[in-house]
């Protein structure tokens, strides 16, 4: 059997024997089991990768073709580059920690690991898929679980933020499907058949009126999911809304599906496209990351906070792609990582603050610090890895995309940098902020002198994710070799 088609099956099996659980023990065991496996797989696919690399140029490696509907020329087409094996091991270990941080789920625990594991199939098919429509297939199989992960285990307004957050991705869905089918209709121009196979399509020459006409369709088909201003409303009602491990997932691994899709395939295949749109998308994405920032300012929620620092964090990914350039492209993909990471941290320790406290408001916190310290200490490492501390993977994806973005000698571009330079700033006003209201001080509620202490499998979920905050902070170059060695098919387009 392929190496990457377990990366299906296995969520699979842990699906199935999670409906024959008649017990929470049982269901939280057969969760925990399952996702330290795909966590196996995922570490041993990086040793793979590096392995085969030594051997094999191709631009995709552990590929599998399988005709799935003949008419269309759809196929179950999958393989990998270095960009998402990184996004794979990123979905294993998140997936991991968001099952650890459930451990206490009470409510319906095996409906609700059943539909977390529903999602992860759906980001796991979506990151390996190779085939157009077997890539689309996927990205809804991600999107659905979500209504049903808000809508019956949230908090506060949970219908309405999860039918908002259904119906902006579904609306982005029939937008990217059009982007899809435009590709797809222009993809026999050269004499060959229509395909959705994107190495053939790269290789077509799609003509440049029909690049102009289908990427800003693709690309915001992809970006509304990865919180493209004014597109973005959706995530932080659904953030706030949604069960702990959900919002990890969400913004650590759900978000990062736009720009992957926007990298994978409208850069990809329609690059004349994207140099044309390019100035407009970038108003957008510097709109977003100011925007996202400030915002994050004004809140009191500490969920509503790290979703608005979510839209800024995420529109940097999407301001670097649209530079066209490999250094920046490098930040992009190393930003969508160190975010994934930071983002799924930071929600963990705001759903432990808040099953202590019950509250998110940091008006009524304050000197948590004396109290419940590894949260604490946690909560100012993860801050200060957000707001860019050099030795944290913060200052890695952001460096590259700032260099990168600097290169270009376009002064619109320039200015655009200079722009969004400003937001290590802000940011920094922001986490500060919430470090010096929340943690330090004298404590503000007596009841918080006998807060529960933390217990192993809240520390375990909590250093899955912290490692390689620090990880790639300290020692990025073996990860950011193996993305910059997969960025040069995507280069030669833009050439």
């Amino acid at each position: 059997m392929d190496i990457l088609s377990l990366f299906i099956i296995v969520p699979v099996v842990t699906i199935l024997f999670l409906v024959f659980a008649k017990s929470l023990k049982q269901a939280r065991m057969v969760a925990m089991v399952g996702s330290l496996v795909q966590l196996g797989m995922a570490i041993n696919l990086v040793f793979a990768y590096l392995k085969e690399r030594t051997v094999n140029d191709s631009i995709m490696v552990f590929t599998k073709d399988v005709v799935w509907f003949e008419p269309f020329n759809i196929h179950y087409n999958i393989g990998v580059d270095g960009i998402s094996v990184a996004l794979l091991l990123l979905t294993a270990i998140v997936v991991l920690a968001g099952v650890f941080i459930s451990w206490k789920m009470y409510d319906l625990p095996k409906e609700f690991f059943i539909s977390l594991i529903v999602l992860s199939i759906g980001v796991y098919g979506f990151f390996i898929s190779i085939d157009l429509f077997t890539m689309f297939v996927f990205f809804e199989i991600a999107v659905i679980p979500m209504y049903l992960l808000i809508g019956i285990w949230g908090s506060g307004p949970r219908e309405y933020s999860a039918m908002k957050l259904t119906l902006m991705l579904m609306g982005a869905s029939a937008i990217l499907l059009v982007g899809i089918l435009g590709i797809y209709f222009n993809s026999d121009v050269d004499g060959g058949a229509l395909t959705f196979n994107i190495l053939e399509i790269a290789q077509v020459n799609i003509p440049v009126e029909v690049q102009k006409l289908f990427f800003p369709l693709t690309f915001i088909g992809f970006a509304v999911i990865g919180a493209l201003f004014p597109f973005h409303t959706w995530s932080p009602d659904g953030h706030a809304s949604a069960p702990t491990a959900v919002s990890m997932l969400h913004a650590g691994v759900l978000m990062k599906l736009g720009g992957y899709g926007v990298f994978r395939v409208a850069m990809y295949l329609l690059p004349e496209g994207a140099v044309d749109w390019s100035w407009i998308f970038i108003i957008l994405s510097v709109v977003g990351v100011i925007y996202g920032a400030f915002s994050a300012i004004k809140q009191t929620d500490l969920k509503y906070i790290n979703a608005y620092s979510s839209v800024s964090h995420l529109g940097l990914v999407l301001f670097a792609l649209l530079m066209l350039n490999k250094t920046a492209w490098n930040g992009a993909i190393l930003q969508s990582l160190s975010h994934g990471f930071m983002t799924a941290l930071f929600f963990a320790l705001i759903g432990m603050i808040y099953e202590r406290t019950h509250t998110r408001d940091i008006t009524r916190l304050g000197g948590l610090l004396k109290v419940i310290p590894f949260i604490s200490v946690i909560y100012v490492i993860a801050g200060l890895a957000s707001l860019g501390l050099p030795g944290f993977s913060g200052f890695v994806a952001e460096m590259n995309i700032f260099v990168g973005a600097f290169q270009q000698e376009d002064m619109f571009m320039r200015v655009a940098t200079v722009l969004s330079i400003s937001v290590i700033v802000i940011t920094a006003v922001y986490i500060l902020r919430v470090v010096g209201i929340m943690l330090m001080g004298p404590v503000k509620n007596e009841s918080y002198l006998k807060l529960e202490k933390v217990t192993w499998y809240e520390k375990f979920g909590i250093l899955l994710l912290l490692i390689p905050i620090v990880g790639i902070g300290v020692a990025p170059l073996w990860l950011s070799d193996m993305i910059l060695e997969s960025l040069d098919p995507f280069i030669k387009g833009l050439l």
